[in-house]
């Protein structure tokens, strides 16, 4: 599913996990926009969700789906 999808990445709480998720998402998406609000646990990624969501939990990390 491609598109616009946010996550809420309860366990990402700082700027190092931040950084771990955004390496992640580069890989899993190169050169697909990704935002990331720390304060309030959010990733904003364009591209396949799946592969996102697969590449959030490769790093270590729990997403949970919202809309976006």
């Amino acid at each position: 599913m491609s598109g616009t999808t946010v996550f809420y990445v309860d366990d990402m709480t700082c700027s190092h996990c931040e950084s771990t998720v955004k390496q992640a998402l580069g890989e899993a998406l190169p050169g697909a926009p990704v935002v990331i609000d720390l304060d309030a646990h959010t990733v904003t990624v364009q591209g396949d969700a799946d592969l996102a969501e697969t590449a959030i939990r490769d790093a270590g990390y729990t997403p949970e789906k919202r809309a976006a």
